[in-house]
């Protein structure tokens, strides 16, 4: 029997890790593989034992890429009936934090569905890239969107029109990952990282990363508006009441995600 494209861990509390999971194609985005990982995330996100969760591939890549196989014959009517795009989509659901953990390869769709996830730690042998442009077409899964808002204009045209990849050194000075480990170290560092989100105040945490993304795709008066009600909305919460009184009193909150 064929192995499953996604692979499911639980390692450490209120963690949850999904593996991509088709080596030999190292790990290119298919149908069953995206579709695979997003309904993994949106079980995940409707689990309240997990409040943080982990994209990770293998050693030598996260995602070298869509599965070019898929669409090499597609007309845009096929294009749009596949819902390809759709898959990434989905990832602008999950309201939980994601953390892409990232080896190796990172290119075309895998670097976009790592600029979908809110925090990036990499290894110190990932690359990234947008190499669409050597197959007559362009990002279109976020690519040229997510990585001017993210790297700025100049670097971003670089990328998408003359295929310029970032080791992660660079990926890690202009910004677009968190930070950078060792190669035997970047999946626990990931997972170290997740931890320490999990054990934040649960409601909050799904507040201050839909601030944070709105402050990418609203002018500012739009977002200050919408973090100004998100922080009166928190009033509401047991957490809050338990994370001020934890305060006052010295102590360890205990959080409910209520």
């Amino acid at each position: 029997m064929d192995e499953p494209v996604v692979l499911v861990e639980r390692p450490a509390a209120g963690v949850g890790l999904v593996r991509l999971n088709r080596p030999r194609a190292l790990n290119a985005l298919n149908g069953p593989l995206m579709d695979g990982l997003m309904d993994t995330l949106a079980e995940m996100d409707r689990d309240s034992a997990i409040r943080c969760m982990v994209i990770t591939g293998s050693d030598r890549a996260f995602a070298a890429g869509a599965d070019i196989s898929e669409m090499a014959q597609a007309t845009p009517a096929e294009m749009i009936e596949m819902a390809f795009i759709a898959r990434w989509e989905r990832l602008r659901a999950i309201r939980k934090p994601v953390i892409a953990a990232v080896s190796g390869f990172a290119l075309g769709g895998g670097c976009e569905l790592a600029l979908a996830c809110d925090l990036i730690v990499a290894s110190e042998s990932a690359v990234f890239g947008q190499p669409e442009i050597n197959l007559g077409v362009i990002p279109g899964a976020g690519g040229t969107q997510r990585l001017a808002r993210t790297v700025g204009k100049a670097l971003t045209m670089e990328m998408v029109l003359n295929d310029r990849r970032l080791t992660a050194v660079e990926a890690e000075r202009f910004g677009l990952v968190n930070r950078v480990v060792p190669t035997a170290d970047y999946l626990d560092a990931a997972v170290t990282l997740a931890s320490q989100i999990a054990a934040r105040a649960p409601v909050a945490a799904q507040a201050a990363k839909d601030a944070v993304n709105v402050a990418l795709e609203t002018p500012l008066a739009v977002g200050l508006a919408y973090e100004r009600n998100q922080f009166y909305a928190l009033f509401s919460t047991e957490d809050q009441k338990e994370g001020m009184a934890a305060f006052l009193e010295k102590r360890a909150p205990s959080w409910q995600g209520k």
